[in-house]
């Protein structure tokens, strides 16, 4: 029953990343790419057409944000960052339970400025990212 109460919370901070400006995608992931909350924003078609490519991406996001063979010695990972031609694409890791926020939007956006907005959301939840989502951007 937790498991699906913070299911419900993801759902609508999801909605909540989505209502920001230039944001086309903001869902969680489990650890084998599937998502679990969230999606495109209303309207939007994806930028990758075929379904198991886009999975196989999510997979992979999933992989190397979840990663901690360097925390010890390079501090825990706050979020990964991509800028494409087409698309900026960030993820931010949830290591207790093994899924990450990922979000996509337009390539215009300040990446540091979409991922205090995304810490501001999700930062207050009592289901927010377990290592302390809100200590990766002091002051936010």
């Amino acid at each position: 029953m937790e498991e699906e109460s913070a299911y419900q919370i993801y759902e609508v901070r999801c909605n909540d990343v989505l209502e920001q400006e230039g944001v086309r995608f903001a869902a969680i992931i489990n650890s084998e790419g599937k998502l679990t909350a969230g999606g495109f924003k209303k309207g939007i078609t994806p930028l990758e057409g075929d379904e198991e490519k886009l999975h196989e991406f999510m997979k992979y996001a999933a992989k190397i944000s979840l990663q901690e063979e360097y925390d010890n010695s390079l501090g825990a990972l706050n979020y990964i960052a991509a800028r494409r031609d087409k698309i900026i694409l960030i993820s931010f890791p949830f290591p207790v339970s093994r899924h990450i926020l990922l979000v996509s939007a337009e390539p215009g956006l300040d990446i540091e400025k979409l991922a205090q907005t995304v810490v501001r959301i999700f930062g207050d939840s009592p289901h927010s990212i377990e290592r302390g989502l809100s200590e990766s951007f002091p002051g936010v």
